[in-house]
């Protein structure tokens, strides 16, 4: 039985190849546009558990982590520029042209061999 798009829940993967997360999209499905996650903080204390164990006090708070390309979509190149500066991230003509040149120099590299 195959999950509707309403209730399609989006798992977070890892490769043993990889530190970098995936997400395995059903093909009757769409690309997730935002992720909502937890961020888990240990506070360094502790309280009494269920079965008068220490557990750690965790700080518990939700963060949305969004698809870039939805916001290139829907801004400028201007404001899609200005949300990529705050995240740290170059202008994207700057991070296109650094992108292919080095692809360029992998491509001279493979055609050496």
């Amino acid at each position: 039985m195959k999950a509707s798009r309403a209730n399609w829940i989006p798992e977070i993967l890892y490769s043993e190849d990889s530190s970098i997360p995936f997400i395995d999209v059903p093909e009757d499905q769409e690309n997730p546009k935002i992720l909502y996650i937890f961020l888990n903080r240990r506070t360094g204390e502790s309280e009494p558990g269920m079965d008068g164990e220490e557990v750690p006090v965790v700080d518990m708070e939700l963060r949305q982590f969004v698809d870039l390309s939805v916001l290139k979509s829907g801004l400028s190149e201007e404001e899609y520029n200005k949300a990529r500066r705050l995240l740290g991230l170059e202008d994207l003509k700057t991070a296109s042209e650094k992108g292919k040149n080095i692809t360029d120099k992998i491509r001279k590299v493979i055609q050496h061999q």
